[in-house]
C-alpha cells in the first residue's frame, strides 16, 4: 500500500467508538501500519485489544473490523510506544485524556489536559509533518516542544480543509480575522481588567462577547452562503447584498 493510500486511510482521529466505521480486515490494518511499524502483528493488535487500548468490531461471523479511528488509534499507540518508550498504562492514560478532550467530557464536565509530542499529533490528526510545519510557518499552531487539544483541533481542520483544496496559506485571513476580533474584545474589557479584585467579572464578559461575536460570525457566512446559492436557507430577512450588509465598525473589527 502506498503512502497516499495510507493517508486516505488514517485520515480520521484516535477516539475511541467512532461512528465513522470501515470494513477493514486486520490484514489491511497491517498493510497500513506495517511500512511505518515493522514490528506490527496480529498478535500485538490483539494483544492492545485484550488490554482496552482498542475497540474493534466484530463481524456477524466474529471476525475483527477496523474503523479509521481504530487505525488512528493504533497509530498512536505504536507511535508513542516507539518515539518515547512508554508503558501502555501511560498510554493508556493518555488516550483516556484525548477521548475526554475530543468528545468535551472530563471529571467535573471539564475538558481534560492533553499533552502530545510533535509526532504523537501528527498521529492523533492522521497529518503529515509538512503540513504541521506550514501551519507553525503562517503562526496557525505555535511551534513547541510539546501541544495540547486547541493544537489538535487546528491541525484536524487544517487536514479536513485540504481535503477541499484549502491550505494553510489561505487560513492567514482567518487568523488575521480573529486576531482583530481578539483585539475588539479585549479593548470592550479593559475597564473591568483595571478594576480591582477578581478578574472573574473580565472573563465572563470576555467570554460573552466571543460567544456573540462567533454566533454573529456563522450567521454573516450563512447569509453569503445563500447569497451566492450555497446554502439550504434562504438569505435571513434584513440583510443586503454588497456594501449595505455590515456596518463599517464590523467591518473594521472583522478585518473585511
Amino acid at each position: 500500500m502506498t503512502r497516499g493510500h495510507q493517508s486516505a486511510l488514517v485520515s480520521g482521529t484516535p477516539s475511541r467508538g467512532s461512528a465513522n466505521r470501515a470494513s477493514v480486515s486486520i490484514g489491511q490494518v497491517l498493510d497500513a501500519l506495517s511500512s511505518e511499524f515493522p514490528d506490527v502483528s496480529p498478535s500485538k493488535i490483539r494483544f492492545l485489544e485484550a488490554e482496552g487500548l482498542i475497540q474493534p468490531l466484530r463481524s456477524s461471523s466474529g471476525y475483527r473490523r477496523f474503523s479509521v479511528a481504530d487505525i488512528e488509534r493504533l497509530r498512536f499507540i505504536l507511535t508513542a510506544q516507539r518515539d518515547e518508550y512508554l508503558p501502555l498504562r501511560v498510554i493508556k492514560e493518555r488516550l483516556d485524556a484525548l477521548d475526554g478532550a475530543l468528545d468535551g467530557t472530563g471529571a467535573g464536565g471539564a475538558v481534560p489536559a492533553v499533552v502530545m509530542t510533535r509526532s504523537e499529533l501528527l498521529a492523533a490528526a492522521g497529518a503529515a509533518e509538512d503540513l504541521l510545519a506550514e501551519l507553525e510557518d503562517y503562526g496557525l499552531i505555535r511551534r513547541a516542544r510539546s501541544y495540547g487539544t486547541q493544537a489538535l483541533s487546528v491541525l484536524r481542520s487544517a487536514v479536513k480543509l485540504g481535503e477541499h483544496g484549502i491550505q494553510p496559506r489561505h487560513l492567514r485571513v482567518v487568523k488575521a480575522a480573529v486576531e482583530r476580533e481578539s483585539a475588539l474584545i479585549e479593548q470592550a474589557v479593559a475597564p473591568l481588567t483595571r478594576q480591582k479584585g477578581s478578574r472573574e467579572p473580565a472573563l465572563r464578559a470576555a467570554q460573552d462577547i466571543a460567544g456573540h461575536i462567533a454566533s454573529l460570525h456563522a450567521t454573516l457566512i450563512e447569509d453569503g452562503l445563500s447569497e451566492a446559492g450555497l446554502a439550504s436557507q434562504p438569505p435571513h430577512p434584513g440583510t443586503q447584498s454588497g456594501e449595505s450588509r455590515e456596518a463599517p465598525g464590523l467591518r473594521s473589527a472583522s478585518g473585511r
